[in-house]
């Protein structure tokens, strides 16, 4: 794909904020509005800006695509629990929820952590949903984290803060050798997202709820997309999509198959809005 200066909106984007439970987040949209709502939605330390490839060729097919970021999060940052609360599944679900209940029922995306909370989305307000793609997102309920390669093993014993800075580090470090442009944005957006944000979703994921019957009897069509060098080994997303009957599409990528592969991943997105 080359690199990319993923802090220039797609031609046409429109930014605003949306009144959410937790306060405004940032929020961008793109394509004709009478189309059928996508929601796009990143993982902890990602931003609506994940999504800059994906979106224009989804509002090429017709479809209105909004994305954001989560609380807490890059330009979301004011967003968050109540004083002396922390970051909580309720509080990701119910700002998804408002997202989907202001737009109308709609194709949803969810990146990585952001794929837990759109599974408890389409349990509970499965009206709200009308597709489901399940992007990188952790393959196994509990401690999301155990099956992660190589350091799976390590992950019962490092805890939310510790896992919130190792990870960052990873990221600021360009562990994943990212692109030069890539790589200035994510340090850039470092500079905004609360800490402690990162550090609680951290000490979500190991506790993910098990939905996994409830989604499949749900029947919702889904996707479960993923890059062939995913922090989780492609069996365990396999045996995931086989528990909740949804089909598994493997890119030859890692982590973001929307910033790698945009192209493959929204063909098979626009299947499966077909089945709908």
């Amino acid at each position: 794909m080359g690199d990319t200066d993923w802090s220039v909106p797609a031609e046409g984007a429109v930014a605003s904020r949306f009144a959410a439970p937790s306060g405004e987040l940032a929020m961008v949209s793109l394509g004709d509005p009478a189309g059928e709502p996508v929601l796009l939605a990143p993982g902890v330390t990602g931003s609506k800006e994940d999504f800059v490839l994906v979106a224009p060729l989804l509002a090429a097919a017709g479809y209105h695509v909004r994305s954001f970021d989560l609380a807490g999060q890059y330009e979301s940052a004011a967003a968050g629990p109540a004083p002396g609360r922390r970051y909580d599944y309720a509080l990701f679900l119910d700002d998804m929820v408002a997202l989907l209940e202001d737009a109308g029922p709609a194709h949803v995306l969810g990146y990585s952590f952001a794929g837990i909370v759109a599974q408890l989305v389409a349990v509970e307000r499965p009206e709200l949903v009308r597709s489901l793609t399940l992007m990188t997102c952790p393959p196994e309920p509990g401690n999301s984290f155990r099956g992660v390669r190589g350091l799976g093993p390590l992950s019962w014993v490092i805890g939310p803060r510790l896992g919130a800075a190792l990870m960052i580090w990873g990221i600021e470090t360009n562990k994943n050798h990212a692109p030069q442009e890539r790589l200035a944005f994510v340090r850039h957006r470092f500079g905004f997202t609360d800490r402690s944000s990162v550090a609680d979703v951290i000490g979500l994921m190991k506790h993910a709820p098990d939905v996994r019957d409830r989604l499949r009897a749900a029947g919702i069509p889904t996707l479960v997309a993923v890059g062939s060098n995913d922090l989780w080994p492609t069996g365990l997303h396999a045996e995931f999509a086989e528990r909740i009957g949804a089909r598994l599409a493997v890119y030859r990528t890692g982590h973001g198959p929307c910033e790698t592969t945009p192209n493959a991943l929204v063909r098979d997105m626009l299947a499966l809005f077909a089945r709908v």
